[in-house]
């Protein structure tokens, strides 16, 4: 018998497809049951943009068809939450702004692509901020998306939906995209697993392959269900002239860290990480070294100018979008994007050039150095995670008595500037407001599997895919 719906809501992606192949669960019940959550969640979570119910409702017959033939496809019938950034051919994107209303996209980037081909089960868009360019996750378009662990908090940009979602039970897949950290901060907003690959690991499409900073992958429940997705979604393309030639698989079976050198720093010499978040990432890398791993601190002392740099480079590349918008269609704009272009807009050509050489400052004299010795590097992945949910990028937040942006709480841009290491991001623990705190795990260039080894064994023994959050829905 299959489980009950408020089972099926939590489900990993992993579990479900063993449920069909056993015939203990068809891809029919699964949807239902998701599209179930969704009802209960629109109203107060809010993270879904346009929906297609009734095609999904379909495809699900379809699947359940190829299981009783026995010939499923590798992820056939696992309800799929898209990002509303991301083309699927004969759909809207809108990226979260009224411009893109009637845009309708006539391709389908490739990696997503990848995942509609083996079976997932595309039923709705996930919201983002407008432009995908904020650290909290409203819009005009949209409404506010709120975090299901707490109403009043953001479950973090530009990917809020998709991680929202997940964490509410309301999909059991989703992809995200990040080129400052909108997958791995949402996932540590929220509770769940996210991927940022490697760069050209995960084709891209024609508007986003050239930006060394842009990534696209999963945002899951768990380590095995970002594997599982990964396997997919990753591969050379030939329409992505970026994409890695190289196709690795990651195992399923996973976690051992037996011998592993693994270093960490609890706020890269620059943000202001409070004691909760601290708290539990030291608690997460004890079940490290009980597994077996050498875990040391290391002292970085070099990584702030390269992380104000980061940030300014993408506003740099991203600052003529902003100004066509606010000249052309300031009419359909949302209230903070002026506030995103006075940001973008200060941003000068002599930064940008600054950019690249501290880069390769940073990785010579020191990222470099490290990786060498160390085979991950683990930080949290937000310093503070009280952010409200209709935050602007300016509006100030004070932790510890020190007045901060939501920005300077995101401790991920500098694994952008340094985009050939995988990184992975995994829950950590809670506040004791009732907030996860997650940890980003960063592997050398190209090492994906070692990111997932390393995921997999915090997840074995800090067990978290069976939490739930308790927000009155």
């Amino acid at each position: 018998m299959p489980a009950g719906a408020d089972e099926l809501y939590y489900l990993t992606a992993t579990e479900a497809l063993e449920q069909f192949k056993s015939g203990a669960l068809s891809p029919v019940e699964l949807l239902e049951a998701v599209l179930d959550r969704a009802g209960q969640i629109d109203g107060s979570v809010n993270p879904y943009a346009d929906r297609y119910f009734a095609e999904a409702r379909a495809r699900a017959r379809l699947a359940e068809a190829r299981y009783h033939k026995g010939k499923p496809r590798r992820l056939d019938g696992i309800p799929l939450l898209v990002k509303d950034s991301s083309a699927i051919k004969g759909t809207r994107a809108t990226v979260g702004s009224l411009m893109n209303a009637e845009r309708i996209d006539q391709h389908t980037d490739p990696a997503v692509e990848r995942l509609l081909r083996a079976g997932a089960n595309f039923f709705a868009r996930a919201t983002c901020p407008e432009f995908c360019w904020l650290f909290a996750c409203h819009s005009r378009l949209w409404g506010v998306t709120r975090n299901p662990w707490r109403l009043d908090i953001t479950p973090g940009g530009s990917s809020g939906g998709s991680a929202a979602a997940v964490a509410a039970g309301g999909t059991t897949i989703a992809t995200g995209s990040d080129s400052t950290g909108s997958i791995r901060q949402p996932a540590a907003q929220c509770g769940v697993v996210g991927y940022k690959s490697p760069y050209g690991r995960n084709p891209l499409d024609q508007h986003s392959s050239f930006d060394p900073y842009v990534n696209v992958g999963p945002i899951t429940r768990s380590v095995a269900d970002a594997a599982l997705m990964q396997n997919v979604m990753s591969g050379p393309h030939p329409l992505d002239h970026n994409s890695l030639r190289n196709r690795i698989r990651i195992p399923l079976q996973l976690g051992d860290v037996r011998g592993m050198k693994i270093a960490y720093s609890m706020d890269l010499g620059h943000y202001l990480v409070v004691d909760d978040v601290r708290r539990e990432t030291l608690a997460t890398l004890d079940v490290l070294r009980e597994a077996g791993a050498e875990v040391t601190e290391v002292k970085i002392d070099w990584a702030s100018e390269a992380i104000r740099l980061g940030h300014m480079s993408e506003e740099f590349i991203f600052t003529g979008v902003l100004q066509d918008a606010l000249s052309n269609h300031a009419d359909k704009m949302s209230e903070y994007v002026p506030q995103l272009y006075e940001t973008a807009s200060a941003v000068t050509a002599d930064d940008y050039r600054r950019c690249l050489q501290v880069a390769g400052q940073v990785w010579h004299d020191h990222l470099g150095p490290l990786f060498k010795k160390y085979d991950a590097l683990i930080t949290p992945g937000v310093s503070c995670p009280e952010v409200p949910a209709e935050n602007w990028q300016k509006d100030i937040i004070v932790v510890d008595g020190h007045e901060i942006t939501d920005t300077d709480t995101a401790m991920t841009v500098l694994f952008n500037m340094f985009n050939r290491c995988p990184v992975l991001s995994v829950p950590a623990g809670m506040t004791e407001r009732g907030l996860p705190v997650g940890i980003q795990v960063v592997g050398r260039p190209y090492a994906d599997v070692t990111t997932f080894h390393i995921g997999q064994a915090i997840e074995d023994r800090r067990p978290w895919s069976g939490r739930q959050p308790g927000c009155s829905y």
